[in-house]
């Protein structure tokens, strides 16, 4: 007999299955190591942040269509929705559609359009900077809204070309609703930049 092929017969058995073990673990190993990095994608995205698309005009001047931003979710762990920020929800019944607008109205204040402007518990909001152009009309809150416990009245910048809280259809926001606060923009690239910054002095 070749002294080769006796010194492969003489072979342990359970030498001969190492391979194939190693094998089969290398292939369990690279599925948990998949199942990991797609749970903590997961975990990112539910908890941290998530990637949403400017859609419309009702944010300029200082959003625009197609803009990508990044949502953080980390600050409302931490503080409440202050006035002017700048969010990113979604209606009750509809999980596709999502809606970014300025918080305008905390709760239990009574927000109300008048004379082109708005006014908070009857008192004008004079430190609104962001709507430019008087507002034409205030549907719903042409008369006085008084906001409940958890609800926030977010208006567009571009007031008079903005689906916010004054239509009947959107109304005023819970915090159930919110997906996140508008943090950073990342495209387009000559635009870029934190959203916190921007929004403070004017759009670039």
């Amino acid at each position: 007999m070749n002294p080769e092929k006796k010194k492969a017969a003489n072979l342990p058995k359970n030498q001969e299955e190492q391979p194939e073990k190693s094998k089969v673990r290398e292939a369990v190993d690279f599925i948990v190591y998949l199942l990991v990095v797609a749970g903590c994608c997961l975990l990112f995205i539910k908890f941290v942040a998530v990637r949403s698309v400017v859609i419309g005009h009702s944010m300029n001047p200082l959003l625009h269509d197609k803009d990508n931003l990044i949502v953080e979710k980390v600050s409302y762990y931490f503080r409440d929705p202050a006035r002017f920020d700048i969010i990113v929800f979604r209606i009750p019944g509809d999980s596709k559609e999502h809606f970014i607008k300025r918080i305008i109205g905390l709760p239990g204040e009574t927000v109300q359009i008048k004379d082109g402007a708005v006014y908070i518990n009857g008192e004008l909001l004079s430190e609104d900077i962001y709507g430019k152009d008087p507002i034409r009309l205030g549907y719903t809150a042409s008369q006085p809204v008084t906001l409940g416990e958890d609800e926030y009245f977010v208006m567009g910048d571009n007031r008079n070309n903005s689906k916010d809280s004054r239509s009947a259809e959107i109304g005023p926001v819970k915090k159930s609703q919110f997906l996140g606060r508008a943090w950073f923009r990342f495209w387009p690239f000559k635009s870029t930049g934190l959203l916190t910054k921007l929004q403070a002095g004017g759009a670039p």
